[in-house]
This record gives structure tokens, C-alpha cells and sequence, in this order.
């Protein structure tokens, strides 16, 4: 299915609806039974699910982190001041601003080809992409260097594929339970945890990532953040893997701390 996500090209998916667009369409397949499951990228998904949905199983997770994407320069500190930077998303755009507040960053939207083309053609000197979704379309060549957590970190949830059915189909949730990693399911329960009582179901710039730590402890880092980097509210906690809801929550009151309440309201 091709999802509304997917056709509006032409402006910032902040401005049109988020990133539910993704979900939306597949959502509407299950309630009128012309389907039974949807995959998603878990970056993608709401933080708060209608009833009528469940998450019935999150896979192992591929490399969680950006890719820093061009045929120009090896990195994102050769790049010269005014190079052109593209990115669809306000949680890379505020990293990239407070990081690098030479180079100029400006909106990227299509499917990875379209980017990739965009990329080939000129309009812009680097990308920076999902490294998860490269490797999985076999693409994991274009990548120059994977952005480590403390230059880039990550959206809540990217790298994992998440199932979705029907909160009354206990069969298909039954089937699918075999598909279910626990330690991406804990992490990226944390993650979603910090965006959900931050950001609600809006698009900020906002990023959550969560690590195994031990066999039984999560280390949770997250930020909240001005598009234009010049404010930022981080924290960092490890807590209890078997309920990454709690950690997720206990790190938001700490961003809130930092100041994120006020970020958030400048944001609108």
C-alpha cells in the first residue's frame, strides 16, 4: 500500500500530519478486514494507539542509528561552511544545527530512491538517512560513517519493525508472539514512553535510546530540543529492563527538569 506518507512530497512532514500519515491507511486495511497484519517501522508509530489496535510483536532490531549519506565528502566534519545538508526530520535538524552551525540544513522528502536520487542530482551535499533502512534495502554501501548516539541520537523506536493487528484478534496475537524480541520490545517501550508523555502525538525534536545494559538494566538516554539547536534539554538514566514504561516516564519528569516544559511551550 502506498500510504499518504508516501505521496506528499512537497513539504515538511511536520506541517502535514506527522508521521502517523504512515499508519493511518494501513490502520483503516485492519479494521475493514482486508487485512489481518501491518508491519511498521516503529520510528513511524504513534505514541498512543487507538483501543482497536495492538502491537503484538517488535522484531529484533537492525542498527538503530543515522547514516551520514553523500559522494562528496567522507563525514560531516570535512563538510565546508554553507554546505547543504538534507533531512526530513526536526530531531536531526536540531543535532545537526547544534553541531555543525555552519553547514545550512534544509527539508528532504520521498522514499529513500527519491532521496538518494535527489542526493545523485546535486540539490544537496550529504543526506542523513536511517542507517536501518539502507541495510535493509541492501543500500548499506551508500553509507560513509553511522552516526554514533552522541553526535545524532536516535528517534524513539528507529531501527525496529513493530506488527500490528487488531486488539480483538487474540489468534493473530498468538501467532505472531514466536516474532516478539524482548530486548527491542523493552527499549523501544522506553524510548516510546519518553516521546508519549513529552510530545503526545506531535512532531518535535525529540530523541529517545535505549540500550541493554547488563541482562537486566536498560540505559535510557533522551533529548528535547529547538529546531535550531540552540536549546536542548538532555538526561540520561538506567533503570529496570523488566518496566521500560516506568523508565521511560522517570526520564521524561528528568527532561522536564532540564528544562524541556519550557522548550516544548516556545514550540507551540
Amino acid at each position: 500500500m502506498t500510504t499518504r506518507g508516501d505521496q506528499i512530497l512537497d513539504r515538511p512532514l511536520a506541517k502535514v500530519g506527522g508521521k502517523g500519515l504512515f499508519v493511518k491507511e494501513l490502520e483503516t486495511a485492519l479494521l475493514d478486514g482486508s487485512a489481518d497484519i501491518a508491519v511498521h517501522s516503529m520510528k513511524d508509530v504513534p505514541m498512543q494507539l487507538e483501543s482497536e489496535f495492538a502491537m503484538v510483536a517488535i522484531g529484533p532490531r537492525e542498527v538503530p542509528l543515522d547514516a551520514f549519506v553523500s559522494s562528496k565528502y567522507a563525514s560531516l566534519d570535512e563538510m565546508p561552511p554553507g554546505a547543504v545538508v538534507g533531512t526530513s526530520s526536526l530531531r536531526r535538524e536540531a543535532q545537526l544545527h547544534a553541531n555543525f552551525p555552519y553547514l545550512a540544513v534544509t527539508s528532504l522528502r520521498g522514499n529513500l530512491d527519491t532521496r538518494l536520487r535527489k542526493l545523485d542530482g546535486g540539490e544537496y551535499d550529504a543526506i542523513i538517512l536511517a542507517a536501518a533502512g539502507l541495510t535493509r534495502l541492501g543500500l548499506g554501501n551508500r553509507i560513509r560513517v553511522v552516526l554514533s548516539a552522541e553526535l545524532s541520537l536516535p528517534a524513539a523506536g528507529q531501527g525496529a519493525l513493530g506488527v500490528e493487528a487488531l486488539s480483538s484478534r487474540s489468534d493473530v496475537a498468538a501467532w505472531l508472539a514466536p516474532l516478539n524480541d524482548s530486548a527491542t520490545a523493552a527499549c523501544v517501550g522506553a524510548e516510546r514512553a519518553v516521546a508519549r508523555a513529552l510530545a503526545g502525538s506531535c512532531e518535535v525534536p525529540l530523541g529517545a535510546y535505549a540500550m541493554m545494559h547488563g541482562v537486566a538494566q536498560l540505559r535510557l538516554r533522551g533529548f528535547v530540543a529547538t529546531p535550531d539547536g540552540r536549546r536542548f534539554a538532555r538526561a540520561e538514566l538506567t533503570g529496570d529492563a523488566t518496566n521500560p514504561e516506568a523508565l521511560g516516564l522517570q526520564l521524561a519528569a528528568e527532561l522536564r527538569a532540564q528544562g524541556a516544559v519550557e522548550i516544548l511551550a516556545e514550540l507551540g
